[in-house]
């Protein structure tokens, strides 16, 4: 059977057998999850030359049979210690878990089997062949995320290799707080010495995987744009605003600081179509709130096609928001090619900020923070 090069970006549907085309390396790291491997990528660049090689790929691209056990002879049987982050579990993947146990139990590989969320997996943990306390700190490492973590999760396993490598044990992430670029887990008064005195305040709510991925140059570009219009911007990750603790915490910081606009980029709503509307952390405030997409499709084939946003993020991103009462102000950001990364033999995939839309964007939060501040007697609207 022919087998396919693997294309950055694209969605495997396992009805074709992919070749990603890859050497051995020592430590080989599996996930369906485009952001955390270019987060891995990121933090493998960060441990230098001498680092023990490192191979990443998506199991998305791995779902034909043919493509396991292509990539399980070409790579796997080769690797010192392979960890595989299965979202769904064992039934997700039957044959790539099978194939894993088979081929690392033959090849003497060490094999750590994850979970894809912060969800326990016994089943997991018993086709695994390290001991219970190695893979928790391993699933730890990825299910609190962002840099450092990563960086110490490498450092670790290059250490259950023998190798002189110094880690620290995972830093736990909040389910919710505050951020400012450049400094993960900022709080209140470091956000403050950026603000100015008197600007009005706008809150920019964005998931907390974004942050675990380090995925955060959208979020970054739309806080330097608001600077830039004369607001103080107030960076919020959340798990989920279905969380009551990521919701009550929300509407506490954005309270705190008087906020006089929110812009969201999380997805979903917390009311149901045509039931009685759910309170949400924002409706205290009693201020606009605006919908932006952070869109999961190719920036390329929006620009060019006809059709604007996949089907996917038009029912997460608008058509539920809007069940909200959220403001739609279209899409900031799409996935893109990053590249191909050498060290790591492995296309990678960022979320790349749109410079037109992220300035539109902050234009129009300038204009409806005057308006709301505007006696109404006055206001001219068209």
């Amino acid at each position: 059977m022919h087998l396919l090069q693997a294309r950055a970006g694209a969605i495997a549907d396992g009805s074709e057998a992919v070749d990603l085309g890859q050497s051995p390396g020592d430590v080989v790291f599996l996930s369906a999850a485009d952001t955390e491997l270019t987060a891995l990528a990121d933090a493998r660049a960060r441990l230098g030359e001498d680092f023990a090689s490192l191979r990443l790929a998506n199991l998305m691209h791995l779902s034909h049979p043919l493509s396991v056990d292509n990539y399980l002879d070409d790579v796997v049987r080769h690797a010192r210690l392979v960890i595989a982050r299965v979202m769904g579990g064992r039934g997700y993947w039957p044959y790539g878990v099978e194939q894993l146990q088979v081929v690392c139990a033959e090849h003497g590989v060490a094999l750590a089997l994850l979970p894809g969320d912060d969800r326990p997996d016994a089943d997991l943990v018993e086709a695994s062949n390290l001991a219970p306390d190695v893979l928790h700190r391993l699933w730890q490492y990825t299910v609190h995320g962002g840099r450092e973590n990563l960086v110490n999760l490498l450092a670790y396993a290059a250490s259950l290799l023998g190798e002189a490598c110094d880690w620290q044990e995972p830093r736990a992430l909040l389910r919710a707080g505050t951020y400012w670029p450049g400094r993960v887990g900022a709080d209140m008064a470091a956000l403050r010495a950026h603000w100015r005195a008197r600007a009005p305040v706008a809150g920019v709510v964005f998931y907390r995987a974004h942050l675990q991925a380090s995925n955060l140059a959208p979020i970054d570009a739309l806080v330097e744009a608001l600077v830039r219009e004369g607001i103080n911007p107030l960076p919020v990750y959340v798990s989920s605003l279905k969380d009551p603790v990521c919701a009550g915490t929300v509407a506490k910081l954005l309270a705190d600081a008087d906020a006089g606009l929110v812009i969201n980029t999380t997805g979903f709503a917390l009311s149901a179509p045509g039931e009685a509307r759910t309170t949400t952390p924002f409706d205290a405030l009693d201020c606009p709130v605006i919908q932006v997409v952070l869109a999961g499709g190719a920036l390329a084939e929006w620009r060019d096609g006809t059709r604007g946003l996949g089907t996917r993020d038009i029912s997460m991103n608008v058509a539920l928001p809007e069940i909200d009462g959220r403001l739609l102000a279209g899409a900031v950001s799409f996935k893109d090619d990053a590249g191909y990364d050498e060290a790591t033999e492995c296309r990678l995939v960022r979320y790349r900020e749109v410079p037109d839309r992220i300035a539109s964007t902050a234009a129009l939060a300038k204009a409806w923070l005057r308006l709301r501040t505007t006696p109404a007697a006055e206001r001219r609207v068209a």
